[in-house]
C-alpha cells in the first residue's frame, strides 16, 4: 500500500486531468477519495495513500515523472510447460517503486521470463522512467532482447517483439544478465504466486 507525501490539492487536480472518480472524505481527517483503474486513493493533509489491485494505477500519476530505474524480473514454470508464474520489481531513488507477482495460467520458463519483463517495462513506463537499467536471471531472454540471439519460437518471438515497442518509451535502457542472488526480489514474487494460486 503506497504512501506519498505530496500536496494533496495538486494530487486532486492531477487525478482529475487524469479522469479519476473524485468524492469527499469519509471522515474528518480525510480531505477527499479518488477511483482510478484498479487502485482508490484517500488523501490526507500531506500524503496520498493508495490501495487497490494496481496501485500504479493512481501513483504513476502522482509521482514525478522521469528518472532513472531499475527493473528486475524473472518468471518460472513448474512442469515446463506447466502452471505458471512471474515477478518484478521497480527501484528507484528511494527505494521499491512497484512490484508484482501472478499466476498466468500455463506457459513453458522462457514464455513466463518475457511475460515478466513485458509487465515490468509496462509498470516503468506508466511511472514515466526516462531511463531503465533492466536485469534479469535468465540468459536467453537477455541475449534475444539484445538480437544476440536468434528468436525461432513464433510466441517467444511474438513477444520480443513486445519487449521492443515497450523499450521505445524509454530515452536510454540497458538489459542485463545478473545471477539469480541479484535476482531475489522477483524470485520470491515468483514463488509467493505459486503459494497463493
Amino acid at each position: 500500500m503506497p504512501t506519498l507525501e505530496c500536496d494533496p490539492d495538486t494530487a486532486r487536480e492531477r487525478l482529475s486531468e487524469a479522469g479519476a472518480e473524485l468524492s469527499a472524505g469519509n471522515t474528518d481527517h480525510e480531505r477527499w477519495r479518488a477511483s482510478l483503474g484498479e487502485a482508490n486513493a484517500v488523501a490526507y493533509d500531506d500524503t496520498v495513500v493508495i490501495q487497490g489491485k494496481r496501485p500504479a494505477d493512481i501513483e504513476s500519476i502522482l509521482r514525478d515523472r522521469g528518472g532513472r530505474g531499475h527493473l528486475y524480473f524473472d518468471g518460472g514454470s513448474r512442469g515446463n510447460p506447466g502452471p505458471a508464474a512471474i515477478g518484478w520489481v521497480i527501484v528507484g531513488g528511494d527505494g521499491i517503486v512497484a512490484e508484482g507477482g501472478e499466476r498466468i495460467g500455463r506457459a513453458t520458463n522462457n514464455l513466463a521470463e518475457y511475460e515478466a519483463l513485458v509487465r515490468g517495462l509496462e509498470a516503468a513506463r506508466d511511472y514515466g522512467f526516462d531511463v531503465l537499467e533492466i536485469r534479469g536471471d535468465s540468459e536467453l531472454i537477455v541475449k534475444q532482447v539484445r538480437g544476440a540471439w536468434n528468436t525461432n519460437d513464433p510466441d517467444l518471438r511474438e513477444r520480443r517483439v513486445r519487449v521492443h515497442e515497450l523499450l521505445g518509451a524509454f530515452d536510454e535502457w540497458s538489459i542485463t544478465h545478473v545471477p539469480r542472488e541479484i535476482n531475489e526480489r522477483a524470485d520470491e514474487l515468483v514463488n509467493e504466486a505459486f503459494e497463493d494460486g
